[in-house]
């Protein structure tokens, strides 16, 4: 789409284009970035891309108002998750609108978010900010949440550290002050192959994995007992779960190698080496020892393939008054799924998550936002504005 000077498009028609990229992570997002850019300088709005290392994905940061100070930066992510396997009633990225809904791919997780930022440019811009508004796009929330990474160590270089992010997932804009992190992995088992008659000539990488996942099993048991002390999350304790297994290759042969996928989901007080270090010490000093009781048979390599921290609670910050402000309400959530706000906490800055739509509807086939729930969302922006006017 090309844009004259100064064209407006509602949050609805805004919408609907971006849903219509389909940027499911596993793809480039380049198209939306340059559709984004295209708009954005049609109303003379600064923007940076920040390309990732191998330059087939980018994040976008644009500033309305003054440039030489932080402001409240409006952070959403514009991948999304397959639509593969889904049974879709329409097209996933064509916008469909019908019964006070709006149906497709991302359209509440969270491409609603996204537009409706960038459908109010125009109104940030008329508002004559004291405080600026930066909208931030990234990649790669669905798989890593890394995609902001590299922005936000911009941040306090050649870019102002922002007053305050808010992340816009869909919390049906409740205000949320925590959740926990995410934290997966890839373990192999090495074994050694020999006749399961006689197990002295080699080593089960199987039988070794069952040990590993049965620790794991004793972890998980041992955090639900060790529980949530604030009371706030459901379920109230870190989880420990493993999803995949594989390996062996029949029943009387010991198997060469085994691999599982596993994960934790942890409370935002839970040191993220604690789990990893205790199934590293029980693999050596129980299973290895095992394993090569007949011989240097075995080994085992646990590799770390995503860890999205969490979200700590921060009573009074400066982004949990502003949200709070904006939607009327005096208590902050929390919410069982990983954002990208960790990071931007990590680096200092004020966090909170609080954006239109329902989790509930995410990831689903026919996803869809409710139209009175885009309209509350830009209610929001607009209060926003007003407050950066006189702020």
């Amino acid at each position: 789409m090309i844009f004259s000077k100064g064209q407006r498009l509602t949050p609805l028609e805004m919408l609907a284009q971006l849903v219509a990229f389909d940027t499911e992570s596993s793809k480039s997002n380049l198209p939306l970035i340059a559709f984004v850019e295209s708009y954005l300088s049609s109303w003379d709005v600064p923007f940076i891309r920040v390309p990732n290392t191998t330059g087939d994905k980018a994040a976008l940061y644009a500033t309305i108002g003054p440039q030489d100070r932080g402001g409240i930066v409006l952070s959403g992510h514009t991948d999304v998750v397959p639509v593969t396997g889904q049974a879709w009633t329409s097209d996933p990225f064509t916008l469909r609108i019908e019964n006070g809904r709006a149906y497709g791919r991302g359209a509440v997780d969270m491409k609603a978010f996204d537009a409706l930022a960038l459908a109010l440019v125009p109104d940030f811009l008329a508002a004559n900010l004291k405080t600026p508004i930066n909208i931030m796009l990234s990649y790669d929330e669905e798989t890593t949440c890394l995609g902001v990474v590299d922005t936000i160590r911009r941040m306090g270089h050649d870019l102002p550290v922002p007053k305050a992010v808010i992340i816009g997932e869909p919390t049906l804009l409740e205000v949320v002050d925590a959740h926990k992190s995410v934290v997966t992995f890839v373990t192999t088992v090495h074994g050694f192959e020999a006749h399961s008659s006689k197990p002295y000539l080699g080593a089960s990488a199987v039988m070794a994995a069952a040990e590993l996942m049965s620790e794991l099993n004793r972890i998980a048991d041992e955090m639900m007992e060790r529980g949530d002390k604030s009371g706030r999350f459901d379920p109230p304790y870190t989880t420990v779960h493993v999803g995949v297994v594989a390996g062996g290759t029949a029943r009387n042969i010991m198997a060469k190698e085994c691999t599982f996928h596993w994960e934790f989901r942890g409370l935002p007080d839970l040191d993220p080496q604690e789990i990893p270090a205790r199934l590293d010490r029980f693999a050596n000093e129980v299973v290895l020892k095992r394993m090569n009781r007949f011989g240097e048979f075995g080994r085992i390599d646990t590799q770390l393939e995503v860890a999205v921290p969490g979200l700590a609670p921060e009573p009074g910050s400066t982004a949990e008054a502003l949200a709070l402000k904006l939607v009327g309400k005096n208590r902050t959530q929390t919410v069982p799924f990983g954002t990208e706000a960790g990071h931007f906490q990590a680096a200092g800055i004020p966090t909170v998550v609080c954006g239109p739509g329902s989790i509930n509807q995410a990831h689903q086939p026919d996803e869809y936002i409710t139209l009175e729930q885009l309209d509350a969302g830009e209610a929001f922006m607009r209060r926003l504005a007003a407050f950066c006017t006189q702020n």
